[in-house]
């Protein structure tokens, strides 16, 4: 097995995980907050897509789905256009309230065919391509891709207990 295929089965999984997460919530559900300093179910989708968005396209000179595709336009949020959430106290967490589900699947899913485009045109030398110079080691394309894995894994679960919470709370 070559190594991006470790990588499109990993991502694969997220996107299982996503629409699991936020599949039957409505935007009342998507929006609560555990407490008020935590993050929502809508809030952890949408910065784990705007991360994997903005990481895997730098790391492949892509342009961002986010903008491109106009998702940013359908989502209509009071954030700066290149926010990924990174930062973000209570009430900027706040802002990111989303009408239905599908919005948020709808743009996880376009980033996940992006995502997997590029990992199905590598070739393996590819994944020791250095894509940041900023780190010392400098950051390869395998060490991006697997650091951009593992933080949508963390948050993706962080939203499935968010929504344990919420059901929990509602029994």
């Amino acid at each position: 097995m070559h190594a991006k295929d470790i990588l499109i089965e990993g991502y694969g999984r997220v996107r299982e995980e996503v629409h699991s997460v936020v599949e039957g919530l409505g935007p009342g559900d998507l929006a609560a907050r555990p407490s008020p300093e935590a993050n929502s179910v809508a809030w952890l989708i949408w910065h784990l897509t705007r991360v994997q968005d903005d990481h895997v396209a730098g790391a492949f000179g892509l342009d961002q789905v986010w903008p491109a595709q106009g998702w940013e336009r359908r989502f209509g949020l009071e954030l700066p256009r290149e926010d990924t959430g990174f930062g973000h106290g209570a009430a900027e967490v706040a802002k990111v309230r989303v009408d239905s589900g599908e919005l948020l699947t709808g743009y996880y899913d376009a980033v996940h065919e992006q995502t997997l485009t590029a990992l199905r045109a590598l070739a393996a030398g590819d994944l020791e391509r250095v894509v940041d110079e900023r780190w010392d080691p400098p950051v390869t394309l395998a060490v991006r891709l697997v650091s951009v894995l593992s933080d949508d894994l963390q948050h993706v679960g962080q939203a499935a207990y968010a929504r344990g919470l919420l059901q929990t709370t509602a029994a």
